[in-house]
């Protein structure tokens, strides 16, 4: 009996992720579009270092996203479930996506929100992301054996690479993007 409702439980928490992750991917598309950066011009422009519109509505998430985690953690709301630093595999990857935001001018959130906006060019974009995660799927014990172990430095984050408290990090590291964004904002050609 305690299984069957453990079991139910943990179903329901997981429709419930499944759930709050589509209702937050949906405002997050309608962010990025209402943004401008499901828009080609200004994708490429960004590529050529022209506009930096994609810069800004990032950095802006990235600050949003880490004070609220990090609000959240502090009232014991969410648990951080932190990433291993794999210098290898971080750089193979970052070439990977990097190579594929060049060749088409999407990276995945801007290509859903470009389709969804209509933009059908996108489609061959989230083919590609789609084949892609396959191929990485399928070679994903492979990578775990011979490319994750190069470099592999463990489960670090910048306390523990700075002495310091959790929330001047925090805040400290939102002030300093939060001058970079105003530095963008001022310089920018425009």
């Amino acid at each position: 009996m305690a299984t069957e409702r453990k079991s139910s439980k943990s179903g329901e928490g997981k429709a419930k992720q499944l759930f709050l992750g589509l209702v937050f991917g949906i405002i997050f598309g309608f962010i990025l579009q209402k943004g401008g950066v499901a828009k080609f011009h200004i994708l490429i422009g960004q590529l050529l270092l022209k506009d930096f519109t994609v810069v800004k509505v990032m950095l802006t998430a990235v600050v949003v996203g880490m004070l609220g985690i990090h609000l959240m953690y502090h009232l014991k709301m969410v648990e951080l479930h932190i990433k291993p630093t794999r210098i290898a595999s971080n750089i193979i990857g970052g070439l990977f996506f990097g190579a594929g935001f060049a060749l088409s001018a999407y990276c995945p959130g801007t290509g859903a929100a470009a389709l969804g906006q209509g933009n059908l060019d996108a489609v061959a974009m989230i083919a590609g992301m789609i084949l892609g995660s396959y191929v990485f799927a399928e070679a994903s014990g492979w990578i775990g054996r011979k490319i994750d172990p190069i470099g592999d430095k463990g489960k670090i984050t910048l306390l523990d690479v700075l002495p310091m408290n959790r929330g001047v990090i925090v805040i400290g590291s939102a002030a300093i993007l939060a001058v970079v964004l105003a530095v963008i904002e001022f310089t920018a050609v425009r």
